[in-house]
């Protein structure tokens, strides 16, 4: 243990016992994401697993990511198989929203996962090119409207020629994955996967 860890203990973000932010007992109550058309999402977004997605979010802490990544990682199983020489791009934020935040959430967890499951990480694949409303204000059709063409391919990465699996931390309606998984397909992406923590 560590002097921080002596002063200042890890405890579960949920039921507050000592020892890691994800406890066992904790991550046990919570449910699995489930798996559909080209995208799985590890787990159902409650629980221990959602506290952790909101305090990484809006406090970010590199024992919590790394806790999560590993996590992830474990909880991967047996649905989501795809080559080792895939590339994970995490979904963008804007430039302005990310130095307002000073990180970008989805990037410090995905290049966690993508280092342990030996794929490739390009960071800056993909690019949000306009600023839009955050999508828990919108509803329907108004969340696909707000993210149309909102990313477009890093200029330095002219074309494709691999399998990519974007990152993002919760799935709702599945419109931001779904507007940067079409812009590697066109870019000609080989098969592009969506995946999350939780939905």
């Amino acid at each position: 243990m560590n002097i921080i860890d002596f002063i200042f203990p890890k405890r579960c973000l949920e039921c507050g016992k000592e020892g890691k932010y994800i406890c066992e007992g904790c991550l046990a109550k919570v449910g699995r994401g489930g798996i559909s058309k080209d995208h799985i999402s590890i787990f159902r977004y409650e629980g221990v697993i959602r506290k952790a997605i909101i305090a990484l979010k809006y406090k970010f802490s590199t024992e919590i990511a790394n806790e999560l990544a590993e996590t992830c990682v474990k909880h991967l199983g047996s649905g989501f198989h795809v080559p080792a020489s895939s590339v994970l791009a995490p979904v963008p934020l804007h430039w302005y929203r990310q130095n307002l935040r000073g990180f970008n959430q989805s990037e410090e967890v995905g290049k966690l996962i993508a280092k342990q499951m030996g794929w490739k990480f390009i960071p800056n694949l993909l690019i949000k090119k306009k600023p839009t409303k955050s999508q828990v204000e919108l509803k329907g059709a108004d969340r696909r409207k707000n993210l149309r063409r909102a990313f477009s391919l890093n200029a330095n990465y002219q074309t494709l020629d691999s399998n990519c699996i974007v990152f993002d931390d919760v799935y709702t309606t599945g419109s931001t994955l779904k507007e940067a998984i079409k812009v590697l397909r066109v870019a000609g992406a080989q098969k592009v996967w969506g995946l999350t923590i939780a939905r």
